[in-house]
């Protein structure tokens, strides 16, 4: 088959070029890799003798990447639906719980309508959003290869009227599918370990335009909570700060 040929389909089944069309083909083909697939792939591809530089180098260019997909639009009204949200649940199992539990944490500094759903099994995400409906969000964290649960449980959300987000790789992944609002983030696997440092940075800039747009409330919270970890000795404290602490309340000599 000629080259000019193989333009002309690919041109004719909508992609720009070939190039385009034998993106979204690697792309398809790696997410319906096995771990063990994945792991016998990077060995191909990686120098065992500088795999530091090169997970680290392909970190950054999924970050390249995600700054040319994601929709800036998007992402604003993402701000927006969550801003108004009565509750906010927060879904991501398997790799990606990792990602949704670094966004609970500080929903929870943010909001007290936050819930991040606990999941080990598809029953235990509906029992915990049962309730979602019209006025809540959903927001689901799916990456290949993708959880039929979490795609499962933004379906239901939808269905019942709540606004659902997904923060995802692809318009096409079936997070995406059941999803009133997409944000873009690259992730690729390094070996059979997924890589998730695009998609944590999208969720940081979302934690950090939430605080900024409540910023009087988490100043307030985070002020209340410095004095509960000081009083309760939560985190560990320099002797320069303890000894200013400790000199800062002691009373003056008459």
């Amino acid at each position: 088959m000629s080259e000019s040929t193989i333009v002309r389909f690919a041109m004719e089944i909508g992609y720009e070029g070939y190039p385009q069309m034998q993106k979204a083909i690697r792309e398809l083909i790696k997410n319906k890799l096995t771990a063990a697939q994945r792991l016998e792939v990077a060995s191909d591809r990686m120098d065992e003798k500088n795999i530091l530089r090169s997970v680290l180098a392909a970190d950054n260019r999924n970050i390249k990447e995600t700054l040319n997909v994601i929709n800036n639009d998007d992402f604003n009204n993402v701000v927006d639906t969550i801003l108004e949200a009565k509750t906010i649940y927060i879904l991501g199992v398997r790799s990606s719980s990792a990602l949704a539990g670094f966004m609970g944490f500080y929903f929870n500094l943010i909001f007290d309508n936050a819930r991040l759903i606990h999941t080990t099994s598809t029953s235990e995400i509906f029992e915990q959003i049962i309730n979602a409906t019209k006025g809540d969000v959903v927001i689901g964290i799916s990456f290949p290869r993708y959880s039929k649960r979490t795609a499962k449980a933004m379906q239901y959300a939808k269905d019942n009227g709540a606004k659902v987000v997904a923060i995802t790789d692809s318009y096409h992944s079936p997070a995406a599918k059941y999803s009133d609002f997409a944000l873009l983030a690259k992730s690729d696997m390094t070996s059979f370990v997924d890589s998730l440092t695009a998609p944590l940075s999208v969720i940081t800039a979302l934690v950090v335009a939430l605080g900024m747009r409540r910023k009087e409330i988490v100043h307030h919270t985070l002020q209340r909570l410095e004095k509960v970890w000081d009083e309760y000795d939560v985190y560990e404290r320099t002797e320069d700060k303890a000894t200013y602490l400790k000199t800062k309340w002691e009373p003056e000599d008459e």
